[in-house]
């Protein structure tokens, strides 16, 4: 039988095909443009949500079926019967929830969703061979995912724990009663967060249907002081404008710098062979930089949607402006100007960062650090590369902390040491980075050890040298064993994944 044209590759997918005509117009994958079609949807709806179906108009039970009807349709247009995982997952965990005593309700929920998670990310990989000829509906699962454990956890701490037991944070979000079927099926399947996030909060959710999220925010401040005789109503607008105009220019990027520097630049032959370590190294720098603006672009949409509803206020900052930045998944200033590891996983998806801290890092009774890398991981998927990543990360992570935490008092003495001291970790930060991140976005064993080979893998050698000899162990026993997956399929599985992955998966 003959192989199938690339072309028809993007064209497969088992959501809607009446854009076909508009992604062959456009030269874009079909999933991708059904994915931007319901994101664009969606805030014109989100719009239209805030001023006609408000709290003070309607009841919440309307505003709760209103937002998940809507989901529950993007759901199906962009996945078609995939999304059937979506909804065995809601209800086998809401049977949880209902049945389960509170004691063991989140480990329950946990195990069950990270189960089922992990199962489809096997099947899509080694049954579907790398995901190459199946859509991606994980995008979606891995969210549902973070909301049920987070509101499973949430509900333990309100009603299977002592008070004097939580954390302030977790007294602050704990859950007294359990969730009407309509009020999970909300937090779980709403349109402004259901494709491509962010997680958030029980109590915050609920407080945004019941109307009270904007002003608990506000009775924080004392308004009298600042002139005014009653509490604001601050607008979502200008926070919407602003991040409208950010998204535009990261697809004005996605479609330039992303298409002139491509993932596949790092296994071409003189990548690889001829160039040398300085020159592998910024190239590398320079196609990760490359590789985000597809982050960018569906992360900071994804927060204008929810804020386009109503959804995000943060409260007040020193300055007396409004914050719309509860829900944001980003800071880019911050990413870009980071001059430390943990200060660019802080402002890199910060919603899954804050999901693997309360359900993991301040939960585990040991090794807090390497379990959280671990749960990232097997959150992420079973591709490869994603434990090359996360293995490298846990390291990295410790060595940056103990450079920190030895050598940086030695240049605060002055200003102009201070700033050399930016610069050098800036530098090394970025850097590292790059370095840490390429298999994630590679997915597949044969080119991570072939980015991995010397001289890039110089700096691996000499920091991560016992790890370093397991993995290429371990990657050349899967090269013998996998042999139904060849590099070419591997190769054409990494420019899809350039191509389709706008409902971004990184943490």
């Amino acid at each position: 039988m003959a192989a199938e044209p690339p072309s028809s590759l993007s064209y497969r997918t088992t959501g809607s095909t009446c854009l076909h005509p508009l992604s062959e117009l456009l030269g874009i994958p079909l999933d991708q443009v059904n994915f931007v079609a319901c994101q664009v949807f969606a805030l014109f709806a989100a719009l239209w949500f805030r001023i006609y179906l408000s709290p003070g108009k309607t009841s919440p039970n309307v505003r709760h079926a209103f937002v998940t009807i809507f989901g529950i349709y993007f759901v199906i247009f962009c996945f078609g019967w995939y999304s059937i995982h979506l909804f065995v997952l809601v209800l086998m965990c809401y049977g949880i929830m209902v049945t389960a005593n509170v004691s063991s309700i989140h480990r329950y929920s946990f195990f069950v969703a990270m189960g089922y998670l992990t199962i489809c990310h096997i099947s899509r990989i080694y049954i579907f061979h790398y995901g190459i000829l199946t859509t991606d509906f994980s995008g979606p699962l891995m969210i549902v995912t973070q909301k049920i454990t987070t509101l499973a956890f949430q509900v333990h701490d309100g009603l299977g724990r002592r008070a004097e037991d939580l954390s302030a944070e977790q007294h602050r979000l704990a859950v007294k009663v359990k969730p009407s079927f309509l009020e999970y099926l909300s937090y779980l399947l709403n349109f402004m967060s259901v494709i491509a996030g962010p997680c958030n909060n029980f109590k915050d959710y609920i407080d945004f249907i019941e109307g009270r999220h904007i002003h608990t925010k506000l009775l924080e401040v004392n308004w009298k002081q600042r002139g005014f005789h009653s509490l604001p109503e601050p607008s979502p607008i200008r926070a919407v404008i602003r991040k409208l105009c950010m998204t535009l220019v990261s697809l004005l990027l996605f479609l330039t710098l992303t298409k002139s520097f491509p993932v596949t630049c790092l296994v071409d032959d003189w990548f690889v062979h001829k160039a040398n370590f300085l020159t592998r190294l910024c190239y590398l720098y320079i196609v990760m930089q490359a590789s985000k603006p597809k982050y960018y672009f569906a992360w900071t949409l994804a927060d204008a949607v929810n804020n386009a509803a109503g959804f995000g206020f943060s409260g007040v900052d020193k300055n007396g402006n409004f914050c719309w930045d509860l829900l944001s998944n980003l800071n880019i200033w911050k990413i870009e100007t980071a001059t430390s590891f943990k200060m660019y996983l802080e402002n890199w998806n910060i919603q899954t960062a804050t999901w693997l801290k309360r359900v993991c890092y301040e939960r585990v009774p040991w090794y807090p650090t390497v379990l959280t890398f671990v749960l990232s991981a097997l959150w992420h998927g079973v591709y490869p590369g994603y434990y090359f990543t996360f293995l490298t990360g846990i390291l990295i992570t410790v060595a940056s902390r103990t450079v920190r935490n030895n050598y940086r008092c030695y240049f605060l003495s002055s200003k102009a040491l201070k700033v050399v001291y930016d610069v050098v970790t800036w530098a090394v930060t970025q850097l590292a980075v790059s370095y840490t991140v390429a298999p994630f976005v590679m997915l597949a064993v044969e080119p991570t050890i072939s980015l991995y080979k010397p001289p890039c893998s110089l700096r691996h050698n000499t920091e991560i040298r016992p790890i370093n000899r397991t993995t290429a162990s371990k990657g050349s026993s899967e090269r013998n064993n996998h042999t139904s997956i060849t590099v070419n399929q591997k190769l054409e599985m990494i420019k899809l994944s350039e191509e389709g992955m706008l409902n971004a998966k990184i943490g």
